[in-house]
């Protein structure tokens, strides 16, 4: 008895596989038909037979779509499981194109923060991956003291939050806050009415990142401008690309160095290597060159007034490649330069200490 209801169920599944398929087959073959009889009778039957159509599609398709593909022998989903689905991601560093990886800590606008029993502003400023500074500049607080319940404001990097008035601009903003004009620029979440001039509108909130509000002293990390000297050889054998003050370290948003001098000096090859790259575009890195040094590693060399060198040809460690200058997203004549390695920008500072 037994066997025979089993005999019975493979019997039924085999014939409703068998239905479904004919039923499939069928549909296909009259659908042109049905579909050129609709277009002549302009609409008269097309909404009761398209609503019909449409229930009779989906019902086919949850009854006889996990049978079909059970069964079928051309598909194999295991390949498609979450744990593999990291691995068919991949990545060209060496492609045109060009992209930054953004850290996960990137916010881009200011946010709210209820005080809770035992917070201090120590705990807030390390919760969040700013200074004190920030938080009591953004909450104009005298003191250290807060209590639980308060409302605070959080904003997105350390710095000053600004909110521009009539009369400002990106320049007198850097000069208030004690930072280059540049740093305002390379924040990326800052916006700009003209993107050429870096014109502000009224009312609009600008990030100043590193900024300060006097008489608060800078920290020495964050306001110290090295003097480098083009040339001089580093940790990692490359040397430094030209000569100037650091106006912006390496940072999350900005993972690179900038260079400034106003006189305009040479820009020199850090290493030598194969330059695969030479062009000028009216925005970003602007007139910009990258060298592939043939060890893993690339350069970058962005802005420049003038390049001295072709794509494909060899360069030498110290040989001049261009002069700074300040085209692209640019407030004023500096290099901005970049080490990478495996679609990875690293901090220059740590090859040319």
């Amino acid at each position: 008895m037994t066997q025979d209801l089993k005999d019975f169920f493979v019997f039924l599944k085999k014939y409703f596989i068998n239905k479904v398929l004919n039923f499939g087959k069928n549909f296909e073959k009259t659908k042109d038909l049905v579909v050129a009889f609709l277009i002549i009778k302009r609409g008269k039957y097309s909404s009761s037979f398209l609503n019909i159509s449409f229930f009779l599609i989906i019902g086919s398709a949850l009854i006889g779509g996990p049978i079909i593909a059970e069964n079928s022998p051309f598909v194999d989903l295991s390949h498609y499981s979450i744990e593999n689905q990291e691995g068919m991601i991949s990545y060209n560093p060496y492609e045109s194109s060009l992209g930054t990886v953004v850290s996960a800590k990137s916010r881009s606008q200011i946010e709210n923060y209820q005080v809770k029993g035992g917070d201090s502003l120590e705990k807030i400023a390390k919760m969040f991956d700013v200074s004190v500074d920030t938080i009591k500049w953004a909450n104009d607080l005298k003191t250290n003291v807060i209590k639980p319940g308060q409302m605070i404001k959080i904003p997105p990097v350390t710095g000053v939050v600004h909110k521009v008035v009539s009369g400002d601009t990106v320049y007198s903003i850097a000069k208030k806050y004690g930072v280059d004009a540049q740093n305002i620029v390379n924040y990326i979440w800052n916006d700009f009415a003209d993107q050429e001039t870096f014109a502000l509108t009224v009312g609009q909130i600008i990030f100043v990142p590193g900024g300060v509000i006097k008489p608060t002293p800078a920290p020495a990390s964050s306001r110290f401008i090295a003097s480098i000297q083009a040339g001089v050889k580093g940790s990692s054998n490359f040397i430094w690309p030209t000569s100037g003050v650091i106006t912006q370290y390496y940072i999350w948003y900005h993972q690179a160095l900038d260079i400034a001098n106003p006189s305009s000096p040479p820009i020199l090859a850090a290493d030598s290597g194969t330059v695969v790259y030479v062009g000028c575009v009216g925005w970003g890195y602007g007139c910009h060159v990258i060298i592939n040094h043939n060890n893993g590693y690339q350069t970058l060399y962005a802005h420049l007034s003038r390049y001295d060198v072709d794509s494909g040809d060899y360069v030498s460690q110290g040989q001049q490649i261009g002069i700074m200058g300040s085209t692209g997203r640019s407030t004023g004549t500096h290099l901005h330069f970049e080490i990478r390695s495996g679609g990875q920008l690293f901090n220059p500072l740590n090859f040319l200490k």
